[in-house]
């Protein structure tokens, strides 16, 4: 091969996050991926094959058709999702992991409800490749650089500000006052500074984007006294692995010069899995971490719960309530629900500015855009009953409408699609694409595909529902009546062998479990299902009378 066309992989957003890690030092004492040997000794002992600590297998997984290309000895190069040329990987090894043993000693589990879980199964690619890396440059981050820095800047920054005791503490999520009130008192007590060092690379999916979150970072910053607390962005993408995140993140705060680090309840859980039951128990996280704490040379702070007693309106940990006082608290799930609904946060809970930069991301739902899909078969009256929607929401006005139908698609967008499966299942990922794009604009898109298969349905649910409202409307009329219908004489000519691949004759149709709304136009007008629709749209608060 020429010296000078090496073999090149376009590293995906988990793996950017993971080279940047390498690259700063964070990671630390990797030099690079882990090589198989290093792998299977992580994955089995949360030792490096040296005996080093390292808790999480950080591996650069690639397809199997990539892996057939190069071999062992080989030096590739990782470049960014633009091509900009970032490191050089000299090949060590080469290997098929074991998945579901990565995953059951890794994450605890391999159910797919877990984030992690997920990924490895679906999104990873078959083959890992380990090796030592060489830096080009560093990732470039064009967003709030004044507040990103490497290992070595956040040293050097504490040794001028003769900061000798620094407290870590990590989050995903906003900071409100239970948080404040949690890190003020671990700094006071340890006579400490704290730095508060959030995840800005990836976290769980459906996670407040880091942009909004970093804005109330800002915010609450102005509530601890003057120079005592730092704010530092860390580009880390988070496997949501509980105990052993809870040591990977010691290690990461011992090399970013941390003395302490805090460890909550449940730190870095995924919440539920899917008997709805915690991956993790809650104080799992913070016994590992408290096990390692002398080798990884931090400290650990173990915090409980902080809950917000009216009856002395101050933050007290759990453990020092009395009995008969009133704790308030408001959970996530509540939070979401009042910012959804536009409904009072109290001031004991959040400080309004940082209320006030979330529901500038978060309007309430009658300010969001939304997508409407409706699913069927053929000749089911989907796009005679989307009109009819259409129509009726245009006369409300205050939202522009957009309505995708399966033809209009086919003919705008779709044309050079044929029926098959993958192509099918392209078509509705552009029309996903599309409705999720009005929708976080604001508007309200209106989609009539049939949409045969459930996982393309999920996918484009969870595109929708990152910037806004999805409602799932499955129309479902009876296969007998589509037919009798028949304008356009489809099933006719499925019958007689002249169109393969037809739904509901020689293909199937997977009917959706959880449809916001089911309609029959058997037994209504298309007058009367759009007014069906109107009704759940009021009922989850996205149009107002």
């Amino acid at each position: 091969m020429n010296k000078h066309h090496k073999t090149s992989w376009d590293l995906t957003a988990r793996q950017l996050c993971d080279l940047e890690m390498l690259l700063c030092g964070a990671f630390a004492p990797l030099q690079g991926f882990l090589n198989q040997s290093d792998y299977d000794s992580v994955v089995n002992t949360l030792r490096l094959a040296n005996g080093r600590l390292w808790p999480m297998p950080i591996t650069l997984d690639v397809s199997s058709s990539f892996a057939a290309q190069v071999e062992v000895g080989e030096t590739i190069e990782l470049r960014d999702p633009e091509g900009v040329l970032l490191a050089h990987l000299h090949i060590e090894s080469i290997w098929t992991p074991d998945k579901q043993l990565e995953a059951q000693k890794v994450l605890g589990s391999d159910d797919p409800a877990h984030p992690a879980v997920y990924y490895l199964y679906h999104q990873a690619g078959s083959v890992y490749l380990g090796g030592t890396l060489e830096s080009i440059e560093l990732p470039q981050h064009y967003d709030y650089r004044q507040h990103r820095h490497t290992p070595a800047e956040l040293k050097a920054l504490f040794k001028k500000l003769g900061w000798h005791k620094v407290v870590a503490f990590q989050t995903r999520n906003p900071m409100h006052r239970a948080h404040q009130e949690l890190t003020f008192r671990a700094a006071r007590e340890l006579e400490a500074n704290l730095l508060l060092h959030p995840v800005v690379g990836m976290t769980k999916p459906g996670d407040i984007d880091h942009f909004t979150r970093v804005r109330c970072y800002e915010q609450i910053l102005k509530y601890y006294p003057e120079q005592t607390t730092f704010l530092s962005l860390l580009h880390l993408a988070m496997r949501m692995a509980g105990p052993r995140e809870a040591v990977w993140h010691a290690l990461i705060r011992k090399n970013y010069g941390c003395t302490h680090f805090i460890i909550g309840r449940d730190h870095a859980g995924p919440g539920k899995n899917s008997l709805g039951e915690d991956f993790y128990p809650p104080y799992a996280a913070q016994e590992l971490a408290k096990a390692f704490e002398a080798e990884i040379g931090i400290q650990i702070v173990s915090f409980e719960n902080m809950v917000y007693v009216q009856d002395r309106a101050e933050y007290l940990p759990e453990s020092e309530v009395q009995s008969g006082e009133t704790v308030l608290n408001i959970s996530g799930t509540e939070l979401r629900r009042r910012l959804r609904e536009g409904l009072d946060i109290p001031a004991w809970f959040s400080y309004p500015s940082v209320i006030k930069e979330l529901r500038r991301s978060y309007p309430p739902r009658h300010q969001q855009g939304f997508t409407v899909f409706f699913t069927g078969l053929s000749g089911s009256g989907k796009s005679t009953v989307a009109n009819a929607l259409m129509v009726k929401l245009m006369e409300m006005g205050g939202r522009p409408v957009t309505l995708l139908d399966g033809d209009v698609v086919r003919k705008n967008l779709s044309s050079e699609l044929t029926f098959s499966k993958e192509h099918r299942d392209l078509n509705i990922r552009r029309i996903g694409f599309v409705a999720s794009e009005i929708t976080k604009n604001g508007g309200i898109a209106i989609c009539a595909p049939i949409a045969p298969y459930a996982a393309v349905r999920r996918e484009v649910r969870e595109l929708v529902e990152n910037h806004g409202g999805f409602i799932e409307i499955h129309v479902a009329t009876p296969i007998e009546e589509c037919e009798r219908r028949d304008r356009k004489g489809l099933y006719a000519k499925a019958r007689a062998g002249l169109i393969k691949g037809f739904t509901g004759i020689d293909d199937p149709y997977e009917i959706p479990e959880y449809p916001e709304l089911k309609l029959d136009t058997n037994q209504n007008t298309p007058d009367a299902c759009a007014h069906k629709i109107l009704l759940t749209l009021e009922r989850l608060g996205f149009i107002k009378n």
